[in-house]
């Protein structure tokens, strides 16, 4: 018989419930840290791959960007205008 099929008793047995319940209210420092560890990893790989190739840009990049936009917009408009 499996290990699932038997019922708990004190000898630690028990199924992946029994398993994944114990880790993960345990407190344990290396279940804490193996717990951080793959929330890392679940979220950084996401992360990582929308970042990867992009070129983050300042919020003062924008202004400077719409500013540089703004000034010709209203060049090209006074030159119309005459």
């Amino acid at each position: 018989m499996s290990s699932e099929a038997k019922p708990s008793s004190s000898n630690g047995g028990g199924g992946f419930r029994a398993r994944m319940e114990h880790y993960l209210y345990s407190g344990d420092k290396k279940h804490v840290f193996g717990g951080i560890v793959i929330i890392s990893i679940a979220f950084g790989i996401p992360w990582y791959l929308m970042t990867r190739g992009t070129k983050h840009r300042s919020h003062q990049d924008y202004l400077e960007k719409a500013d540089k936009a703004r000034s010709q917009r209203l060049s090209s408009g006074s030159k119309s205008a005459e």
